[in-house]
């Protein structure tokens, strides 16, 4: 599954995208699998994958997560992908 996500901290608004090192960290964190963000995201899932993208992008947040959580005043998905999409069947058109 990769998301790209943007959110606004310190009046300055990022856009960064999850790859399969931030699932996995995520997978850690919460001892989750990623199956279970497709079915039930929440905001604090959604704030830590921001923040590990966006270590991983090089953008400079807090050290702790929780500091990060304070300094953040939007998030939101702008677009979802899986990892491994599927194919549409052949139609009669074609």
């Amino acid at each position: 599954m990769r998301l790209s996500l943007r959110y606004e901290r310190e009046q300055q608004v990022h856009e960064v995208t999850t790859n399969l090192a931030v699932i996995v960290a995520w997978e850690r964190k919460f001892r989750a699998k990623a199956a279970q963000l497709a079915n039930q995201i929440g905001a604090e899932d959604l704030l830590y994958l921001a923040f590990e993208a966006s270590k991983r992008s090089g953008i400079v947040v807090p050290a702790d997560f929780d500091k990060f959580v304070e300094t953040v005043t939007d998030i939101e998905v702008i677009d979802q992908e899986d990892e491994n999409p599927t194919q549409a069947a052949p139609s009669a058109d074609h």
